[in-house]
This record gives structure tokens, C-alpha cells and sequence, in this order.
């Protein structure tokens, strides 16, 4: 193979990617640049470089042996730009240093949007234990995100002699049936072990993984990188100059320059396709009955009568939250003149998914209704989620918590992938940082879970983020059980990384119980020859001696019932006696052996144990005492969450956070009614707390658990009760339900890349002059079938329909407009600042963004 066809091949490579098969909108993608490649960039680049070298015969071998060896470090499997290939062995002069930073925290990655992790699956044909296998992927849909999705095998048919088997990826946690494979073989007279069967899914299952990735902006990368390798090239072997040589060296650069102005085209492309915002689909709104009665006892009577209801009380079932004898005449009370809401129907909640024909009669009876909503649920990648609803948050989100999946050298046991290589796991937090950070208000903060695996990496890339506005690390415990290993001390705690957006954060005073060991106690003697000192009652609060210092100068009084409380203990014995209501409660307080303990003051006349007066130690009879007291049984946290379990196991997620850690997390950072969100929502106890705490909320989850595990869990928050509920700190703040809440699902990237329309002509046909520099897809199609054309009334028409069923188009438009819905009507939304749409006639600039980029 010449140097030239070496070059042109791994050309094609570099444009297209490794092969893949299947179906999904990259592969739509490695088709448009197929064509592109053969129909354009091919032929014009071989008829340009033939003319270049006309003056340079010699030159030939030389220029496609530099243009193959620097390209090819660039790209990888994926179709990816960026330092995929950097041998030591050829002099490494990637820029490291930049002017405000010393060296770059992650500088292979740092220019990438990272986009997903998947497998470049291919048909295989194989052979185990003399059985054939074929596995055809030709149909397999592809992740649209970095979900996590099981791979699962469905035997086809057996063609000549070959096993033949479908493969595609789970949908709604279905698995492959081993048992009904072997049937199905045992039926074909095929004698085959289950053994053999796992071998071979096995030997599929290792086809090789890789890291999609956009590049912010490849022509500023490669051209920086084309004069930095040329300018190494140069001066590491040329002595003369002639003009013989320059003219060659430039014919080098011009060849390569034309390669990267085309490539940036295509990767700029993908770079506004990554950051389109993206339509809001299948939404819904769950609501409590006890918010619609409010507004409209009838409603609630419509609802009951609806054919959908039964699904309803069959979900609640399902849910726990009403039993086998729920009877639905019961909801209502009251004459049918003047219905009622049974109050222990108050928190019943309504889905709108089953009573859509009703769903604008619900949402209409609110004149503020966004501000009416206490948080949304979002079904989406977190880049298209924060990317999408920046415009409508910006600057209204008070506290954000983060537990990002750590760097795991396994990730069998959970929803989503965590099998990250550190430059891979940086660089998506990166991406998303910044956004998070744009959504918070001047006095926000953000909190960020991590492990050893990564602090030392989001230490850094938060101080790059926030401008080193660091106000805590925190230490929290993990409250996981290990076995021990052995050479190596156990990790038992995790990290919280607390950053605010400016100097003006909110940090409120967290108080807890001191633990027994943490008491420091002052005593003085009673009893004996030795009087009490002067004292005096002051409510309920036995105050110390005069002199003795405490922080009593600001207190009120009716703060004063937690600032102090006492013991007595035996001066000769030791004996240590508390005060409590009744002698019940102080022996089952001693039993549990408690850290918390309730002391209730009395004048020291009149000290009494349980009900009965003291007047020697139960224990040897001895008459003198020590009065003991101290100056606060709370005390306000520092960064040591250890006295509590950061991990919980309600809901059987692997990485679940507790309802106690994040009521710290919020009570410390905000206030009621004030926005949190969490936009790797995992088992969505962030959205649980707070709403239990009375907050606003948004999350964002992309698994299929969402629909599983995360919207269930907040019906039965709303409900107060289910087969989790209550749980938590639902007790602790005496949470009984009640709310409003939205959720939907957004388009994703994938989505657009299978929608998207690209041109068969041409590419070059234009009368522009620079053919390379010419916006190569502004006569593509992209998403305008969304628009019909009526020339006669000189009118455009927007159908969206005709691109996704089931687009929210309230919900997408308050998301692109940045502005709060007050109001939706059948055909009209009112937004925060008065402006309505018509929603049967939009304009099909306002929606432009949407489908033309």
C-alpha cells in the first residue's frame, strides 16, 4: 500500500469512525458523513492536492506520510476529536500551559463535551463447543444517553446449521430467558448446555467500548495543534531553507488546513445540535386531591367518576398508599348539595396521565401556576436537562446536590454506568458545572458527593469553577458494611465539597444533640455543711452561680429552655440522677441507653426523681450531692457529619443517599419555599427532603428507574404514606403530604440526530469560491417539516407534531423564553410578564431554535 492510499484510507476512518451497526442516531450520523466524505471531501481534496503538487512530484510520499501521521493522533473509533493517540516515543508537545493557569487540570479532555459511553457492537459469527453462533445486531436501537442498559440475547432461527440469535438492549428491565432459549433449541432438536450458551453471550459481550465525544471548537484545536506539531517538524531536522522547501511546507499546511475546515464543519455541526434546546414530550402533573378541592370541590366528584380512575386507585394499590378495601364513595363527605373532601382522602394523589381530557380543568385553576408547582421531575441526560431549562431557572435555584457516580471498577450492582476513566468522568462533570452554576442565585450554593476515587479531581475543577469559593469540606459517613482487606486500612467516609456562588451565600446555624461523651460538666455542692450558693428560677431554667460566665447576654428567655440543663451525682458514691416527668420515662430513657436526654428543671428544694422526693442516694443513703450543669445539650455542626448515616437502603439503590443527610444539606443552605435541585437524582431522596421541608424542587434523572423508582417515590411523599412512606425524617417533621408537582421527559440528543434531514446533493456545488469555509449544511433540511408553507396567504404554519407526538408546548416554550407560566388555556399560555401565545398559531421564528440551528 503507498503512502497516499495509506493516508486516504485512514482518511475515511478518521471521518466515519469505526463501523458500527445497528440502529440509532449516530449511526444516522456515520451515514451523513459517509456521503459527505465520498460525494464531497474526497474528490475535492484529491483534485486539490494533485494540483498542489504538480510543481512537486518529489514531495508526494513526504506530504501524505505528515498528513497520515498527524491526523491520526486525533481522532478515535468513536469519530471523536481529540488526543487519542500521543506516543511518547514521538516527541509530545501538546500545549500544557496557558496564560491564567499553570498547567491544565484535565488537558486531553478539556475541549470535549462528552457525550455517552457505548459499544461499537458488530455482527459475530463464533464458535463454542462445536455449536455455530451468528449474533446480528442490524436492528439493535442504541443508548440514547449513558444509561445503563442490560444487553439481552433472543434466539432468531437456525440457518444452516448456525444458531442465530437477535440482540438489542433492555427495555423496561427485560433480561434474557436462558430457560426459554433452551426450550425453544430442545424443540429444534438442538442439544446445547446452558454453560455453552453463557459462553458465547459472553464472547459477544466483550466487543470493545469507547467515549463519544463532541469538540468545542475542532478548527481553533487542530489548526493550534497543525502549528505546533509543524513548527516541531520543522526545527527538529531542517538546515536549509529554500524556496523550494517553503513552497512544500506550504503546501502541507494548506492541504491540512483544507482537511480541518471540513471536519469543523461536521463537528461544529454536532456542536449545535449538543446544545439545541430541546422539546419538552410526555408530560403530566400529579396533584393531591385536597389542592383541587381547594379550588373546586366538583372537580374532584368529575375525577371520580372518570373511566380513568380506576387505573388511578389500581396505581395507589400498587403504591401502598390504599389498601384491597378502598372504597372510592368514601373520598367524598357532605350532602351532595354541599360536597366535602374526607380529610383522610386529603392526600390522595392524582395523576393527570390518567385524565388528560381533564388535565387543562386542573392546571386552569391556577392563576400563578408555575409559583402554584412545588418542584418538576425530568426525565433526560443532565447536559440536555441543565442546558434546556437554564433560561427559565437562571438565578433561581438556591442550593444544588450533586452525587456524581464515582470511578467504580465494577458497576454490576447499579441503574447507571460508573465505569469512568478519570479524564472521561472530569470532563463530564465539567460540562455540567458550569450550568449548574448559571441556575444558582447570588446566594446559592452547591454541594458535591464524591469518594477517594475523585475528591482530589473535583477539589480542583470546583475551584476552577466557582473561583476557589470553597466554604466547607465535609466529611459524612458511609455506613456500608466491609469485610475487610487485607494490607489496607478500611475507607469509611465520603466527601462533601461545599462551594457558594459569591461571597453573599446563605449558611444557616445547624444544631444537634451533644452525645454523652461530648458533655463537659461543672458542679457545686448541696447538702452537707456546705449551702447552696445564690441562685434564682428563671421560667423553667435553673441558672448557675452569679459570676460564673455563660452565654446568657442576647439569649430570650424562650430560647433559655435549651440553654441549660442538670444532673445530680452522689458525692460519695458517684451516683448520677437525671429529672424527668415520670419515673417511666427516665428508666425507658436509661435502658435505650439514649445520647439524647430530656432534663427538666426544678428548684434544688424540691428535687425529685420520677414522682418521689430525694432525700438520700438510692445507692448508699449519703444525703450530699453535686449539682451538675451544662452550658447547652445542643451544639451547632462543624464539618464532621459523622453522628449520622449518609447511605440508606429503603429503596434498595446502590448509592441512595439518607433523608437525615440531606435535611442538613438543605436546612443549612436554604430556606423555605427557596429552589433546590439535583440533577444526578439517582433514588430521589434530594426531591423528597425537600419537599418534606417545604422547598421548591427540580430533578433530573436519566435511567429507566425514573419511572420505576423516582416518580413513585414522590407520589408517595405527596401522599404521606405507601409501601416506603412515611420514611425518613417523615416523622421528625411530622411530614403528612400534600403537593403539586410536573413531569416529563426531553428530547435528546440521540433524538435529534434521528430526526434531522441532510441533503443528497452535492456538497460542493455552490458558486462559492472557498468551497471548505462554505456553510455546507445551511440548504439541509434539519427539522423544517415542522413548517408548512402557505404562499397564497404569504404564512408559515407550525405543525410540531409532525416531529415528536406529545410535545408540551407551554413547558417548551417557558423553557426557551426563560420566563414562568401563569396561565394555560386550550389554545393560549400566559407567561410571568403578561405575554401570550397562541398556541394554534405560533411563530415560527420564536420556535426557530428548536428546529433550525
Amino acid at each position: 500500500m503507498t503512502k497516499e492510499e495509506q493516508f486516504y484510507q485512514a482518511l475515511e476512518g478518521i471521518f466515519i469512525g469505526a463501523p458500527v451497526e445497528g440502529e440509532s442516531g449516530y449511526i444516522n450520523l456515520m451515514r451523513i458523513k459517509s456521503r459527505y466524505y465520498q460525494t464531497g471531501v474526497f474528490p475535492q481534496l484529491q483534485k486539490d492536492i494533485e494540483e498542489a503538487l504538480k510543481p512537486f512530484p518529489d514531495f508526494r510520499d513526504e506530504l501524505f506520510l505528515k498528513l497520515y501521521t498527524f491526523f491520526k493522533r486525533y481522532f478515535s473509533k468513536s469519530g471523536s476529536i481529540y488526543f487519542d493517540s500521543t506516543p511518547a516515543d514521538q516527541n509530545i508537545y501538546e500545549k500544557v500551559y496557558t496564560d491564567d493557569r499553570d498547567v491544565m487540570l484535565f488537558w486531553k479532555t478539556h475541549m470535549l463535551y462528552y457525550v455517552k459511553t457505548d459499544r461499537l457492537f458488530k455482527s459475530l459469527d463464533t464458535e463454542i463447543d462445536s455449536f455455530k453462533f451468528h449474533f446480528d445486531v442490524s436492528t439493535l436501537e442504541h443508548k440514547r444517553a449513558n444509561e445503563k442498559r442490560d444487553i439481552v440475547y433472543d434466539f432468531k432461527e437456525i440457518k444452516d446449521d448456525v444458531l442465530v440469535f437477535n440482540v438489542y438492549y433492555s427495555e423496561k428491565g427485560k433480561k434474557t430467558s436462558t430457560d426459554d432459549i433452551l426450550k425453544a433449541l430442545t424443540k429444534a432438536k438442538v442439544k446445547i448446555t446452558e454453560d455453552t450458551l453463557e459462553k458465547a453471550f459472553r464472547i459477544f459481550g466483550k466487543q470493545s467500548e469507547v467515549d463519544y465525544f463532541i469538540n468545542k471548537n475542532a478548527r481553533a484545536f487542530l489548526k493550534e495543534q497543525f502549528d505546533l506539531w509543524l513548527y516541531q517538524y520543522v526545527f527538529s531536522g531542517e538546515s536549509q531553507w529554500t524556496e523550494t522547501r517553503i513552497k512544500q511546507l506550504q503546501v502541507l499546511k494548506d492541504s491540512a488546513y483544507k482537511i480541518i475546515d471540513f471536519i469543523s464543519q461536521f463537528e461544529d455541526e454536532l456542536v449545535r445540535i449538543w446544545n439545541k434546546p430541546k422539546f419538552v414530550l410526555n408530560s403530566n402533573y400529579v396533584i393531591t386531591l385536597d389542592r383541587i378541592a381547594d379550588k373546586d370541590i366538583n372537580l374532584v366528584s368529575a375525577l371520580i367518576k372518570h373511566p380513568g380512575f380506576n387505573e388511578q386507585v389500581a396505581e395507589w394499590k400498587q403504591l401502598g398508599i390504599v389498601n384491597d378495601a378502598f372504597d372510592s364513595a368514601t373520598i367524598m363527605t357532605g350532602s351532595k348539595k354541599s360536597p366535602t373532601l374526607n380529610p383522610k382522602c386529603a392526600h390522595l394523589p392524582i395523576d393527570t396521565k390518567y385524565f388528560k381530557d381533564l388535565e387543562l380543568s386542573i392546571v386552569g385553576l391556577f392563576d400563578d401556576l408555575d409559583n402554584a408547582l412545588d418542584g418538576w421531575l425530568i426525565k433526560s441526560e443532565n447536559y440536555q436537562a441543565l442546558n434546556t431549562v437554564l433560561p427559565k431557572f437562571k438565578e433561581r435555584v438556591q442550593t444544588i446536590y450533586i452525587d456524581p457516580p464515582f470511578n467504580k471498577e465494577q458497576d454490576a450492582d447499579y441503574f447507571y454506568s460508573v465505569k469512568y476513566k478519570d479524564s472521561t468522568w472530569i470532563t463530564m462533570l465539567e460540562n455540567r458545572l458550569p450550568l449548574g452554576k448559571d441556575i444558582l442565585k447570588d446566594t446559592g450554593s452547591i454541594f458535591v458527593r464524591c469518594d477517594y476515587n475523585g475528591n482530589m479531581y473535583v477539589r480542583l475543577l470546583l475551584d476552577e469553577v466557582l473561583s476557589k469559593n470553597l466554604l466547607n469540606e465535609i466529611l459524612v459517613k458511609r455506613g456500608r458494611e466491609t469485610v475487610g482487606t487485607v494490607g489496607r486500612m478500611e475507607t469509611e467516609n465520603d466527601y462533601l465539597f461545599l462551594y457558594g456562588k459569591s461571597s453573599n451565600f446563605v449558611m444557616n446555624d445547624i444544631f444537634t444533640f451533644r452525645p454523652i461523651s461530648d458533655i463537659q460538666w461543672t458542679s457545686f455542692l448541696m447538702g452537707g455543711e456546705r449551702k447552696p450558693p445564690e441562685r434564682e428560677i428563671l421560667g423553667r431554667i435553673f441558672l448557675p452561680p452569679k459570676g460564673q460566665h455563660f452565654p446568657l447576654s442576647q439569649a430570650k428567655v424562650d430560647d433559655l429552655q435549651r440553654q441549660f440543663f442538670i444532673r445530680l451525682k452522689c458525692r460519695s458514691c458517684g451516683a448520677k440522677y437525671y429529672f424527668a416527668k415520670t419515673s417511666q420515662e427516665l428508666h425507658r430513657s436509661m435502658r435505650k441507653k439514649e445520647n439524647r436526654f430530656k432534663f427538666y428543671d426544678v428548684k434544688p428544694q424540691d428535687i425529685i426523681f420520677g414522682t418521689e422526693k430525694i432525700g438520700a442516694c438510692l445507692n448508699c443513703k449519703s444525703d450530699e450531692f453535686h449539682v451538675e450543669y451544662l452550658g447547652s445539650p445542643e451544639k451547632r455542626i462543624n464539618n464532621l457529619w459523622l453522628d449520622i448515616e449518609s447511605y440508606s437502603k429503603t429503596y434498595r439503590f446502590p448509592t441512595e443517599n439518607s433523608e437525615i443527610l440531606l435535611k442538613r444539606v438543605v436546612e443549612s443552605t436554604s430556606n423555605p419555599r427557596d429552589l433546590i435541585m439535583d440533577y444526578f437524582l439517582g433514588a430521589c431522596t434530594t426531591t423528597a427532603v425537600a419537599h418534606k421541608l417545604r422547598r421548591k424542587w427540580i430533578g433530573v434523572e436519566m435511567g429507566e428507574h425514573f419511572y420505576s423508582t423516582v416518580l413513585p417515590r414522590m407520589k408517595e411523599v405527596l401522599a404521606g404514606r405507601g409501601n416506603h412512606e412515611p420514611c425518613g425524617i417523615s416523622k421528625e417533621v411530622n411530614w403528612q403530604g400534600g403537593g403539586f408537582f410536573k413531569y416529563y421527559e426531553l428530547e435528546q440528543y440521540e433524538d435529534t440526530l434521528r430526526k434531522v434531514k441532510y441533503e443528497d446533493a452535492g456538497l460542493f456545488d455552490s458558486v462559492s469560491k472557498d468551497p471548505y469555509n462554505q456553510y455546507v449544511f445551511l440548504r439541509d433540511l434539519k427539522m423544517l417539516e415542522a413548517l408548512e408553507v402557505d404562499y397564497e396567504n404569504n404564512k408559515v404554519k407550525v405543525d410540531l407534531q409532525k416531529l415528536y407526538p406529545n410535545i408540551d408546548i407551554p413547558e417548551t416554550l417557558s423553557n426557551l423564553l426563560g420566563k414562568y407560566i401563569k396561565k394555560i388555556k386550550p389554545n393560549e399560555v400566559e407567561f410571568e410578564n403578561g405575554e401570550k401565545i397562541d398556541l394554534n398559531n405560533l411563530d415560527y421564528k420564536l420556535i426557530k431554535p428548536l428546529i433550525w440551528w
